[in-house]
């Protein structure tokens, strides 16, 4: 073989070699880019290389070592042959210029435009490269020295043990809105997902009823007066009390009145009739109670604060509601909490959540030991505010608009910058 074949041999080697290492670089990039449910998504609509892509992101350690080793190999054989040919050529001084060449090269096209290209189309570069990648894994002597190589690396990594794909609350959040733009899940489906996330964070206290919209029955009225009560307030139970409201003895159901004024048994009192109450503390997680109402087969619960006083009540309907929004029968009628306005601004219910507030902004709302509206206006003031008063929060001017039995029942919100400088400075 004459000398020019083996420089135009070794040349093209180095090429192979070099675009070898841009296709497995930009292998690495794109397949630690794909989550499995992106994976998933894509084999579902039938994607060319899906199924093995997915083979591949759901045992990651099966190809990840083997893939950077044999990108390393090439590169480094690459290199070698660069030198040999360079000092066969020119001697020291062009081995000098070759290392500089090469490096630039393998960086440019080795390296940095295939992960460019990996990152801006991820799913493109990860199903073209998946078969490349799993056929790589396969080849048997390729397959044991990477093992090899990992488990050494793994022994010599600290803390290896704490590695893992854990998934946070934000990454799923995240999937969750990149599968909606991407027309995975619909936006409803969207919905649901974040709820059911946000879930597991709730309390209890910022789901109950608050005490002073509880309507409750005194033990010692009568069966027939507890009726007319049923249905003036349109609810199936209603807790009874003993003297206070602090002194809940027990629910009495609706079915259980009419089945009484049924045997003529209207005028006993209602104290006589009743079923067990439950209690739970206003700190108590909405996912816990959630599961002990479905075993225990109850749908109401009294909410207690610290110091064993009532502060609300909880129904089985109230945590379904957290999860799927507002339930509504033909007889509700629909009270908004948020009424958008003109220029930005808002009528806003005293009760309305300030987490869901602070969504509806897109502001950080300041944090205390309130989770309304209504209770960060008064926390702000520091008392009980007439109707007229302002705060301004966050680039919003806050205008209590209601205050119903020493609660703020709706505001009037506004940006400051609709604002004349007159108004901002009352």
């Amino acid at each position: 073989m004459s000398s020019s074949t083996q420089l135009w041999l070794a040349l093209l080697a180095v090429v192979v070699l070099v675009g070898l290492s841009a296709l497995l670089s930009a292998a690495e990039t794109s397949l630690t880019r794909t989550s499995r449910v992106r994976a998933l998504a894509l084999n579902e609509q039938g994607r060319r290389g899906s199924r093995r892509l997915l083979q591949l992101v759901e045992h990651p350690s099966t190809y990840l070592s083997t893939v950077l080793l044999v990108t390393l190999l090439a590169q480094l054989v690459a290199a070698t042959v660069v030198g040999v040919l360079s000092d066969r050529l020119f001697g020291t001084l062009g081995v000098l210029v070759a290392i500089v060449v090469e490096v630039l090269v393998i960086f440019v096209f080795g390296e940095a435009i295939p992960k460019n290209i990996a990152v801006m189309k991820p799913d493109s570069a990860a199903l073209f490269s998946a078969p490349l990648v799993a056929a790589i894994v396969k080849f048997y002597p390729v397959k044991i020295v990477a093992v090899a190589v990992s488990r050494l690396s793994n022994l010599l990594t600290p803390g290896r043990g704490h590695l893992g794909g854990q998934v946070s609350e934000e990454e799923l959040l995240a999937m969750a809105d990149a599968a909606e733009e991407g027309d995975v899940i619909e936006t409803e489906e969207r919905a649901l997902i974040h709820s059911v996330i946000s879930f597991g964070d709730t309390i209890v206290r910022e789901v109950m009823v608050p005490r002073p919209d509880i309507v409750a029955i005194a033990a010692q009225t009568s069966v027939n007066a507890a009726i007319d009560v049923v249905i003036g307030v349109g609810r199936s139970r209603l807790p009874v009390f003993d003297e206070s409201l602090d002194n809940i003895i027990g629910i009495v159901l609706a079915k259980d009145l009419l089945a009484l004024e049924r045997k003529d048994a209207g005028d006993d009192a209602v104290g006589r009739h009743m079923r067990p109450a439950h209690f739970v503390p206003e700190t108590k997680p909405v996912s816990g109670l959630l599961r002990e109402m479905k075993v225990g087969k109850f749908h109401i619960v009294v909410v207690v604060d610290e110091y064993g006083s009532t502060a609300g009540l909880v129904t089985l309907e109230d945590l379904i509601e957290e999860l799927v929004g507002d339930i509504q029968d033909e007889y509700d009628v629909a009270m908004p909490p948020v009424t958008p306005l003109a220029d930005g601004c808002y009528e806003v219910a005293g009760t309305f959540s300030m987490d869901d507030l602070s969504k509806l902004l897109n502001v950080a709302l300041p944090e205390g030991g309130w989770d309304t509206v209504g209770g960060m206006v008064i926390g702000l003031l520091g008392h009980l505010p007439a109707a007229g008063e302002r705060v301004s929060v966050a680039g919003f001017t806050f205008e209590v608009r209601n205050v119903i039995r020493h609660r703020v029942a709706s505001l009037h919100l506004s940006p400051d910058a609709a604002l004349g400088p007159e108004e901002l400075d009352s």
